[in-house]
């Protein structure tokens, strides 16, 4: 739950009159810092005891934990909301493979290989997968640690998530690795703990705990806590479908609504450990991916299984209070001439890719200017003021392109047959050629277009 100032303000220091630190009044620091307006250390006057208490509240219901270091370094946690309505979802969970240290060297290295190089570009968009969770099924501490080294060696910048069964093992791949990889080293469990903090504890990398229950997880989790270790994921050991989307609901509710900070981790769930056949574990990846999960397990890297799932990942975690939208400019399609016709519309992200895979369809050089119109489609765009005859000429003349091609013919969506006058009146000695509504009606308009030319 979100911390009220009015809950700071009890714990400030009210020295009337300091403005230290750069407001006039005790409340109206505190109000700023219930916002996060501003930091706690820009009061010089608090205890260490109470600056603590301070930061301890203002810490976010779902702690924020980094898996991997450097671009394709995976953050997971500091969630705010239940349901991406509300505001919206910030990080989107990482999604990995296993691969165990009993697999064929060559299967291994496919799997490793995968991770990174199965990729699908959707909308502008690349995607794929984020991690390899390295899993000892040998119980050989260097069996073990060979698959470690293979990974890095394979990809040194894939985030990696060590299993085993035993604190040693986990050292063993640890030092295979490097600290300074920061790998998710699983599983701290109640027979473990104590070896787990007198071992693992300073090693300054991410912990997962496991338990068979969320009242035994928020055990282990105090206890680390006392202990110092803060970087947690959490995995409540539910290996059934639904009993571990009904854990996931209840970790977020438990930590968001409650405030309840020993569940306030992100998770780990197994989708791979859930199904028996790719179909049944992709419904398990969804509903978990719909329902929290942090990382997403699963036992391999196809195509008709990956492709939906980080689809479905993105549309998820993408802004809805921000539209989709590709840069503005012109784009030249199928190696335009200075002859080539010129096709005008929004830069909604799916109005592009529309259209100009339409224009690549029909083989006719042409220009597509795509206007700035803040990531709203054509009509909404029109609603708002934002695409019109005066907008629309503004962009042309600026654009550039008066100077790419001598055929004066700029082509308007359909839905906008209105703005032609307006348009013709700012850009004089430019003919302007209504289109089709919709995009699918390019592969027959264009090339009748281009035949006329």
């Amino acid at each position: 739950m979100a911390v009220k100032g009015t809950d700071l303000v009890k714990l400030m220091p009210k020295k009337q009159g300091c403005k230290d630190c750069g407001f006039p009044t005790c409340f109206a620091f505190a109000m700023k810092l219930a916002t996060g307006g501003t930091e706690v250390s820009a009061c010089p006057h608090l205890s260490d005891e109470v600056r603590e208490q301070v930061e301890e509240l203002l810490a976010p219901p779902i702690r924020p934990v980094t898996i991997g270091t450097g671009e394709k370094a995976v953050l997971i946690g500091d969630e705010e909301v239940m349901y991406r309505h509300e505001k919206t979802f910030f990080h989107q969970p990482g999604i990995g493979v296993l691969v165990t240290d009993t697999e064929d060297p060559n299967e291994q290295e496919r799997k490793i290989k995968a991770a990174e190089e199965m990729q699908f570009i959707w909308i502008g968009r690349t995607l794929k997968a984020d991690l390899a969770v390295l899993q000892c099924a040998s119980g050989d501490k260097g069996k073990f640690a060979g698959l470690v080294k293979r990974a890095v060696e394979i990809n040194d910048a894939l985030p990696l998530v060590l299993m085993a069964d035993t604190i040693d093992i986990l050292l063993a791949g640890l030092e295979a690795c490097g600290k300074d990889k920061k790998p998710l080293l699983y599983a701290v469990t109640k027979e473990n703990i104590d070896e787990a903090i007198s071992k693992l504890g300073g090693a300054e990398v991410p912990l997962a705990v496991k338990a068979g229950s969320l009242e035994k997880i928020a055990d282990l989790t105090e206890k680390l806590k006392e202990a110092g270790v803060q970087d947690l994921v959490i995995d409540p050991g539910s290996r059934k479908m639904w009993d571990a989307v009904r854990d996931q609901i209840l970790i977020r509710r438990a930590a968001l609504k409650q405030g309840f900070k020993p569940l306030g981790y992100p998770t780990i769930t197994f989708p791979c450990q859930m199904a028996d056949n790719p179909r049944t574990e992709l419904a398990a990846a969804t509903a978990l991916l719909t329902r929290y999960g942090g990382i997403i397990c699963l036992s391999d890297l196809s195509e008709d299984v990956l492709f939906p799932l980080v689809v479905l990942r993105m549309n998820i975690y993408t802004d809805p209070r921000v539209p989709m939208a590709v840069e503005a400019k012109i784009y030249e399609l199928n190696q335009p001439t200075d002859n080539s016709p010129v096709l005008l519309t929004t830069n909604f992200a799916l109005t592009y890719f529309s259209v100009a895979n339409e224009i690549e369809a029909t083989k006719v050089p042409a220009y597509l200017a795509i206007q700035d119109t803040e990531g709203l489609s054509v009509l909404t765009s029109w609603s708002a003021g934002k695409f019109n005859g005066e907008t629309a000429g503004e962009f042309i003349k600026k654009s550039g392109i008066e100077d790419k091609t001598k055929n004066r013919k700029i082509v308007i969506p359909g839905l906008l047959a209105r703005i032609r006058g307006e348009l013709e009146d700012e850009l004089p000695g430019w003919e302007i050629v209504i289109g089709p509504r919709e995009a699918a009606g390019i592969s027959s308009f264009l090339p009748e277009l281009a035949g006329k030319a």
